[in-house]
């Protein structure tokens, strides 16, 4: 940053001085930082943009000091009305060619983007190339470095015909790069149209038939939000009834994990209403959000509210939740909670259909322990209230950490997908945590990292993803060949078995990626410690020892009684003078007095293990998509009674 603003401070006293040696090292030293700083600081050069210092101005000023040095080494009148010329014609079209790539981005913007249908009734244009595509405005702008270049050649020689050279270079290279790309903009006026786009996708959708629909929308959608769909796509996949997937955003859709089923992602409430979902009976929402209201408006079918982790949070017993029909929890636990919201939600609307993710977690008796204790801390995230004890990252987070690593114990530390993203105080003790971990995580890490990038290279590719835009992703949509869960898993699976043995001598090790998944760490683990979260609820599924950070040190029964969780788990104090002691739970079973109350627990918060939560799970869907027949049945009946 110093560099690249010490060169452009440079130019315009180095070209009135005029030195030309000088001004050659500022405007070399500009190019280089600008790029350096697109992909080390992109943060900084949007602030730039922000102060209207975009990459075209830093461009022209640029262009600006070269003819003003120019002009003052008495460059002939000709050189300098010609540079003026070449380089305005260059920006001139630079701006044209940025007009008609927004109106071909404008046109291939579609109102529907599938995956997993067979979109191939409709002709889609292929995409301009992606040399003409991708970043072009950074391509285009770098076309004047011809002129450039020849310019300050002649001003070192004398001679002028480099500095011609180099115009022509520019412009005629500029010119072409707008011819071409006007004959793909012919090409996409053939897009199909609104209409053309929403009734290929109902034919595809009538030929299919679904039945089940979940439907997902967050207002601030990425890849960190999408774990709330994503974790419910093996189950869905499990399914009696044929089910699909309603998304609302764009970046969702480029987030959402590997899945065979049809995958609709309408952006705008008016073409959802377009959608022919007629024959959906059960709506499932993994969340709450203002876009629920389009979907909750179908009343021929049943809308369920299922969430995305069952735990003690407000999140968890919404009153919002009144607005489905019924809202599914994983055991009684999840009914008391809702019924302790007075006069919101009826008994009746509560239905105990346990966690059908939870499979993969392997029991505490299955659990082979190491030589040193494994310990994972998965804290939450700060939440959208100012509450600094909602993740225990703020107020003892750190500590926590520098107790553990005294401990002799190895850490898995792997903090929310959202920490950070509201709270400056969270995002710097995550900070400070991985700088305490990262010298013992990188011990060992580096072996058969070639084999891990090609197995995730081709989950990649498995996972019906497209890169492109709204007409890309429609013209490579395709229906799956087969179904490929077996060999999906069996890539996960040696994954997870190469990654955990290739780090077996690393002490400790942050987990920010999707993968390992949180489940996988929970098998690794011999101890959690987390805070009031779903987290506490999922791992009480695995019997093993577990903590709950009580960082406002509210008394012991006090806590178990405002937290269904805590009835099995080990307190933490602030100033987590008790880990000693809880420790003692793993390196020694016999000294774990909370192991009876996490048996009971378990079946409270999670259900009984017969019949399974997949069992469970899939009869309710049939049961309310049976009672949403019925009763419509029943209203074409009516009139003719």
């Amino acid at each position: 940053m110093i560099l690249f603003a010490a060169g452009f401070a440079a130019l315009p006293v180095l070209a009135l001085l005029p030195s030309l040696w000088g001004f050659t090292a500022a405007w070399a030293v500009t190019y280089a930082a600008d790029e350096a700083l697109h992909a080390k600081a992109p943060g900084f050069v949007r602030r730039l943009a922000a102060l209207q210092l975009s990459r075209t101005m830093r461009f022209a000023v640029r262009t600006v000091m070269l003819l003003a040095l120019a002009d003052r080494m008495d460059a002939p009148d000709a050189v300098l009305v010609s540079g003026l010329a070449a380089l305005s014609a260059h920006f001139l079209l630079v701006t044209m060619y940025s007009a008609v790539h927004h109106a071909i981005r404008r046109r291939r913007v579609l109102p529907v983007i599938v995956r997993n249908l067979d979109m191939s009734g409709i002709e889609v244009p292929e995409r301009p190339p992606a040399y003409l595509y991708r970043r072009f405005l950074r391509k285009l702008l770098h076309l004047d470095l011809p002129a450039h270049a020849g310019l300050l050649t002649a001003l070192a020689t004398g001679t002028w015909y480099s500095a011609y050279v180099g115009y022509a270079l520019t412009t005629v290279g500029a010119l072409a790069a707008l011819t071409t790309l006007l004959g793909r903009f012919r090409a996409v006026r053939q897009m199909p149209g609104r209409d053309a786009v929403i009734d290929e996708v109902n034919r595809q959708l009538a030929a299919y038939r679904p039945e089940v629909a979940l439907y997902f929308s967050f207002a601030a959608v990425s890849r960190d939000f999408m774990y709330q769909v994503n974790m419910w796509i093996e189950t869905l996949e499990q399914l009696d009834r044929r089910p699909v997937i309603v998304l609302r955003e764009r970046a969702s859709f480029r987030f959402l994990a590997r899945t065979r089923l049809p995958v609709v992602c309408v952006p705008k409430a008016d073409d959802l209403a377009e959608l022919d979902l007629s024959g959906v009976q059960v709506v499932l929402y993994p969340g709450n959000a203002g876009k629920n209201v389009h979907m909750l408006r179908v009343a021929e079918a049943k809308h369920v509210f299922i969430g995305h982790g069952d735990s003690d949070k407000l999140a968890s017993s919404n009153r919002v939740s009144k607005v489905y029909d019924e809202i599914w929890v994983a055991g009684k636990a999840g009914r008391d909670r809702y019924q302790r919201v007075r006069h919101a939600i009826s008994d009746e609307a509560i239905v105990e259909v346990g966690r059908p993710q939870l499979a993969p977690v392997r029991s505490h008796s299955e659990h082979v322990p190491g030589p040193v204790p494994v310990v994972l801390y998965a804290p939450t995230w700060e939440g959208w209230s100012d509450d600094d004890c909602h993740t225990s990252l703020i107020p003892m987070g750190v500590p926590l950490i520098e107790g553990l690593l005294a401990e002799n114990v190895r850490i898995i530390y792997k903090p929310h997908p959202l920490t950070g993203k509201r709270s400056p105080e969270a995002a710097a003790a995550d900070r400070t945590i991985r700088e305490l971990l990262r010298e013992d995580e990188q011990k060992g890490a580096e072996t058969s990292g070639g084999r891990l990038h090609e197995i995730r290279a081709r989950l990649d590719e498995m996972s019906g993803r497209h890169e492109g835009d709204d007409a890309q992703q429609l013209r490579e949509a395709r229906v799956p060949d087969g179904d490929g869960a077996a060999q999906w898993q069996e890539l996960r699976d040696e994954w997870h078995r190469i990654f955990w043995a290739s780090r077996s001598g690393a002490r400790h090790h942050v987990i920010l990626e999707q993968l390992p998944t949180l489940y996988e760490c929970f098998n690794q683990a011999d101890l959690l410690v987390s805070d009031v979260s779903s987290v506490v609820a999922d791992f009480v599924a695995s019997l093993k020892p577990y903590v709950l950070t009580n960082a406002q040190d509210l008394p012991d029964e006090e806590f178990r009684a405002a937290y269904t969780t805590a009835g099995g788990a080990y307190l933490l104090d602030r100033a987590c003078t008790r880990l000693p002691e809880i420790l003692r739970s793993v390196r020694d079973p016999r000294h774990d007095p909370m192991a009876a109350r996490r048996r009971t627990l378990k079946e409270y918060v999670l259900g009984p293990d017969r019949p399974t939560s997949m069992e469970r799970f899939n009869a309710a869907v049939n049961d309310l998509a049976d009672r949403s027949t019925a009763e419509r049945a029943e209203d074409l009946l009516a009139p003719l009674a």
